[in-house]
């Protein structure tokens, strides 16, 4: 039976999906405008990336603290907002021949800071607007979304491109910010921000609360640790198998799309099992389970070679990987959800958030430089090594067992009251 999560939920969950469909249909306009427009170098792309990740993360830390005193969702809007300027910028530099490497670096970390505490903010209003026994419905309908833009986005992303020129993704990934702005003022629930202290200024004391919270909780802080580091060292891979595949291999583009494309759905299929897998066999075996078997399979991309033989492993692999990150997902964000105070719940996400891509960023390019000592192969094979040890920071049954955290102080409720 399909639970009803109330009109209220559709329209984050809108706002939530034209956005995603907009990033990843702009999947690679970054890195496709340096090279082609700007005639960057690899290493500036590179730069490019990792960079924006970096720069975005930490800036990002000291918003967790400004969202969480917030109503949310005047936050939301002003992130959707100002993510539409920034990247409705590059079309208009493009087409009045002023477009720079400075400029898309500047629009990277704006767009990535922003995304930051738009997740933030909507991740505590979910809490908010959603009752705790169906977070884990919502969560997977969240990551359904996701794997489905990721599956369409790039392929129609790659044909926009071929049709109508390099910026008109980057078009179209703006105006999706403006829907999602459009998509939650629309909601007419109430809101929900933290209780300010006497000090209302930011202090300096304030910006580890939140790496405090986590850590100070064991369930989170073995999710915290096993995310990052699994989310990291997968994305350290992803440019050296771009350049195994596409420069070694000479493989056409169309199949690295597809090899892609394909095992996102496996994403789709993975969130949709994962609330029945926990009504089944319980939460806390499926997380573990899932979590062992998502860092089990990324070993195969070693034994990646060219020709179609190559590419059938990476689909392989590629969606047994995705299926169980479908179902692993929505699990551990519900679990991160009701573990952490109402009035904590901006400034642990922002935190988490802003940890993982700078671990990201960091990964990428110590993998970038290992690549080039040895060989791209080679350093996915140790991605996949290091993998296999990360369940070991899952937490154990004794964990599990400890009671949820209380909050210090309730959250102020903003408005009128949210209709179930």
């Amino acid at each position: 039976m399909r639970v009803r999560l109330g009109p209220d939920f559709g329209w984050l969950w809108s706002a939530y999906g034209v956005s995603a469909y907009g990033t990843w249909l702009a999947f690679g306009a970054f890195p496709l405008l340096a090279v082609r427009v700007l005639d960057a170098s690899a290493f500036a792309v590179s730069l490019l990336e990792a960079a924006g990740l970096a720069v975005a993360a930490i800036v990002a830390v000291s918003l967790g603290p400004w969202v969480e005193h917030r109503a949310k969702r005047p936050v939301m809007i002003t992130m959707d907002l100002v993510r539409f300027a920034a990247m409705a910028s590059v079309p208009v530099a493009y087409l009045l021949g002023v477009l720079s490497y400075g400029q898309l670096l500047v629009v990277s970390v704006v767009c990535g800071t922003a995304s930051i505490a738009f997740t933030a903010a909507s991740g505590a209003y979910l809490k908010y607007l959603v009752r705790g026994e169906h977070l884990l419905v919502a969560n997977g309908r969240f990551e359904g979304t996701t794997w489905t833009a990721i599956a369409a986005g790039p392929p129609l992303g790659g044909a926009l491109v071929g049709l109508l020129g390099p910026v008109v993704t980057v078009l179209a990934d703006a105006l999706s910010y403006l829907l999602s702005a459009l998509a939650v003022l629309r909601i007419r629930g109430g809101d929900v921000a933290a209780p300010r202290d006497r000090v209302t200024r930011l202090r300096p004391a304030d910006l580890p609360h939140g790496w405090r919270l986590i850590l100070g909780d064991r369930v989170l802080r073995g999710l915290f640790l096993n995310s990052v580091l699994v989310g990291g060292l997968i994305m350290a891979t992803a440019p050296l198998l771009a350049v195994l595949l596409l420069g070694e291999y000479h493989t056409p583009a169309w199949q690295y799309g597809l090899a892609f494309g394909i095992p996102a759905l496996g994403g789709f299929l993975g969130a949709r099992l994962s609330a029945r897998l926990v009504r089944r066999h319980g939460r806390r075996r499926v997380m573990i389970v899932s979590g062992w078997l998502r860092s089990v399979f990324p070993l195969g991309l070693a034994f990646v070679q060219p020709g179609i033989p190559g590419l059938v492993t990476v689909v392989v692999v590629e969606s047994l990987l995705i299926t169980c990150m479908g179902i692993f997902n929505p699990i551990y964000a519900t679990e991160r959800l009701q573990r952490t105070p109402v009035s904590h719940t901006a400034r642990v996400l922002s935190t988490w958030t802003a940890s993982s891509r700078l671990l990201q960023a960091v990964l990428m390019v110590i993998w970038g430089v290992l690549a080039t000592r040895t060989s791209p192969l080679a350093a996915i094979a140790v991605s996949g090594v290091l993998l296999l040890a990360t369940p070991l920071l899952l937490p154990d049954r004794k964990d599990w067992s400890a009671p949820e955290p209380v909050g210090p102080a309730e959250p102020v409720r903003v408005g009128r009251g949210v209709s179930e």
